[in-house]
């Protein structure tokens, strides 16, 4: 990193650190050698505050305008979100973004999944005289959808998309216009938030508007959200 004059010229710096499992595993190598006594899975009991003294060290500059981002980069070894340093991590940082290998296989970029992914600042951040008015709830709205969408392509794996109903068929309908939609994106391309906000709801009014109880009735009505009968009726000449 750049320092002295070059430093004070930046307002936002971000640090990326990268990879902290590999830094993990050289820690938890020369606690044994050391003879330390060993914690979760041999890792030494010190983990939780070694990582915290490095992802914590950043932030506000005092004196300055502006602040210091550290965004840690690290693997999950065999997709293990509990596994100690993704654990901890966890629990230090302000949010995650998850990556998923199945998101990546459908042929998405970036392949985040949603559901596993949060911000512990974004209520901060976001809605009212700071994004949009509809920001907050179609967040809420979008992230329902989707647990509910998960549902679904878990209940067709076991039964067949054929015995679902419809609405439940149009779930599926709106993981397909989340993925490609709303979430992929060129790795050049700079989409500003606006527009990601539209993308939500486009994927969103795949669905009846009866599913969509989280988003008030004037946001519904000045997005052309349709009341449709019994549940959304039929998709692709199929009955009920």
């Amino acid at each position: 990193m750049q320092t002295g004059n070059h430093l004070r010229s930046w307002s936002r710096p971000v640090v990326v650190m990268t990879d902290m499992t590999a830094y993990a595993e050289a820690l938890r190598e020369v606690s044994a050698a050391r003879g330390e006594v060993p914690a979760r899975r041999a890792y030494p009991g010190y983990l939780y505050s070694d990582l915290a003294s490095l992802y914590e060290r950043c932030g506000r500059i005092h004196g300055r305008t502006g602040s210091v981002t550290v965004l840690p980069v690290l693997t999950m070894p065999a997709g293990d979100i509990t596994h100690p340093v993704p654990d901890l991590t966890g629990y230090i940082t302000e949010g995650q973004i998850v990556l998923s290998r199945e998101v990546h296989a459908r042929g998405v970029y970036p392949p985040v999944d949603a559901l596993a992914s949060l911000s512990r600042l974004m209520r901060k951040g976001a809605g009212p005289g700071r994004t949009r008015p509809d920001h907050l709830d179609l967040a809420a709205q979008t992230l329902a959808a989707l647990a509910r969408a998960r549902q679904m392509n878990e209940l067709s794996d076991l039964v067949g998309e054929a015995a679902l109903s419809p609405t439940d068929r149009r779930y599926l309908d709106f993981d397909e216009a989340f993925l490609h939609d709303f979430l992929h994106q060129r790795p050049d391309e700079a989409r500003p938030l606006d527009r990601t906000l539209d993308a939500a709801w486009q994927a969103l009014l795949t669905l009846p508007r009866g599913e969509l109880t989280m988003l008030p009735a004037a946001l519904l009505d000045a997005h052309g959200a349709r009341a449709e009968p019994d549940g959304g009726g039929e998709r692709d000449g199929r009955e009920p």
